[in-house]
């Protein structure tokens, strides 16, 4: 393969093609079903379903199959088959519905405006991860340009990954057959420590989010009645929360929540902090003088993918600033999200924090811990030689850089699913979302020189796959 003709055609295809596409895929509001329950009325999905079909259309893949499944109620699924030169099977994996707005764009940005600047595209879905079928596509295209034999290519994209993939199974079921057994799984819905080089995932945190209500009064009254009398709701959550997390470190207390991290993940930890360094926290949003948990590199790395965290992320009963009179609140709502490792066992960890949450409750406060959602972790198999001298490959020749491998904090369902399903196949899961991508929040952008050298990079490795399998 002359792999200065590859990353040709793949700057060329970028250039040309994917980044106007993008632009105007980012223009569409296709929020996810859970935060559009009207998804199918506004048609917003359907709009960006018909955009990245035809573009994949327009690439002219000899031979190439599209179809976009529908199952009924549910939200719709890009699937193409592409015939390779073997019988093995890869499937390759990515989303196209998106996040919701959320404030604190800068003026000049939105998040349903595309916005080209320096190396970056901004708006919201872009990296995260609307650009997945367009650097799956280009990059088995980039090899049938020099007629480099690959597998058996599937491309998968999902429209419900941002609400944790609920409709997915359905589909996995549905199209088992076309689907067969992969042994090779191509993610580009994931992060990346730097972007000098290809970045490996290794496991995802699972996640139990929910509800936590706590009342102590029928309705609120005067503070100068009730304070010094009634337990405030807050002094109630603040013991709760003491049961669950010290209040010094954020370490999570409950032995449920906690597991042994494989020595293999403690070495990767330490060889992505020689690299990344006090980058690691100094790429984050913090304001000015805060200092991070730990300034021990390797220790944030695995406090952020293998051990369990807790963030409040939501509150109800606070009355604005502007409408807070002196008064004892009677009840307040928080919204909590726990982060929990990889190997842990999602429902005895569920049910372990519902119990030390409502259990005896502070001052026989009326206390209830309600489960919105929750998703076990992953772990990927250990990588066979084939698949790390692919990625060391790739990664110097398109990065000039080795490999690094590390855990990411978040979660993507679809992994754990295919896990289980295809027990022997093995995964690569990258992405763009790197320092300052900032998915999900305000800014998102996609980092277009790098979103082309992955491009390479995955082309590279299907090619190095079809050489182990042949």
């Amino acid at each position: 393969m002359n792999t200065n003709l590859l990353q040709k055609f793949i700057d060329h295809t970028w250039n040309k093609s994917i980044i106007p596409t993008l632009m105007e895929y980012i223009h569409i509001p296709n929020k996810s079903p859970h935060f559009d329950k009207n998804w199918q009325a506004n048609g917003h999905m359907e709009t960006a379903v018909t955009l990245l079909s035809d573009w994949c259309k327009k690439q002219n893949i000899e031979n190439m199959k599209l179809e976009v499944v529908r199952l009924e109620g549910r939200t719709p699924v890009i699937f193409i088959e592409i015939p390779g030169s073997c019988d093995e099977t890869i499937l390759l994996y990515g989303h196209l519905d998106k996040q919701p707005e959320m404030s604190g764009w800068d003026s000049d940005l939105a998040p349903w405006r595309a916005v080209l600047k320096d190396d970056k595209l901004y708006g919201r879905g872009g990296a995260d991860d609307g650009y997945a079928i367009f650097a799956s596509l280009t990059a088995i295209n980039a090899l049938k340009q020099q007629s480099i034999p690959h597998a058996r290519c599937l491309i998968l994209i999902e429209a419900c990954e941002e609400s944790g993939s609920y409709d997915l199974p359905f589909y996995i079921d549905a199209l088992e057959d076309r689907i067969g057994n992969p042994n090779l799984v191509i993610c580009l819905d994931s992060g990346c420590g730097n972007y000098d080089q290809l970045w490996m995932t290794t496991s995802l945190r699972g996640l139990i989010s929910g509800r936590l209500y706590i009342r102590v009064l029928k309705e609120g009254i005067h503070s100068g009645v009730g304070s010094g009398i009634v337990p405030s709701c807050f002094l109630v959550l603040r013991q709760l929360l003491n049961r669950i997390e010290d209040e010094e470190t954020g370490k999570i207390l409950l032995p449920e929540l906690q597991i042994d991290i494989p020595q293999e993940r403690l070495t990767q930890a330490t060889l992505a902090a020689d690299v990344l360094k006090e980058k690691l926290y100094e790429n984050l949003p913090m304001v000015e003088n805060v200092k991070p948990i730990s300034t021990n590199v390797a220790d944030l790395i695995l406090n952020r993918t293998w051990r369990a965290a807790l963030s409040v992320t939501g509150a109800n009963g606070l009355p604005a600033l502007t409408d807070a009179g002196n008064v004892t609140l009677p009840q307040i709502t928080l919204k909590l999200s726990m982060r929990v490792p990889p190997s842990c066992d999602i429902k005895i960890a569920t049910q372990a924090l519902k119990k030390a949450l409502e259990s005896d409750s502070p001052f026989n406060a009326h206390v209830q811990f309600e489960v919105d959602d929750s998703g076990a972790g992953w772990d990927s198999p250990t990588e066979t030689s084939w698949l790390t001298n692919a990625a060391n490959n790739a990664s110097n020749l398109f990065f000039k850089k080795d490999a690094m491998y590390m855990g990411e904090g978040g979660s993507i369902p679809f992994m754990g699913m295919l896990g289980k399903k295809f027990p022997e196949a093995q995964f690569v899961i990258t992405g763009l979302l790197g320092p300052g991508s900032n998915a999900h929040g305000p800014n998102e952008f996609l980092h277009i020189p790098t979103g082309k050298k992955l491009t390479a990079c995955v082309a590279q490795i299907i090619a190095e796959h079809y050489t182990s399998v042949k």
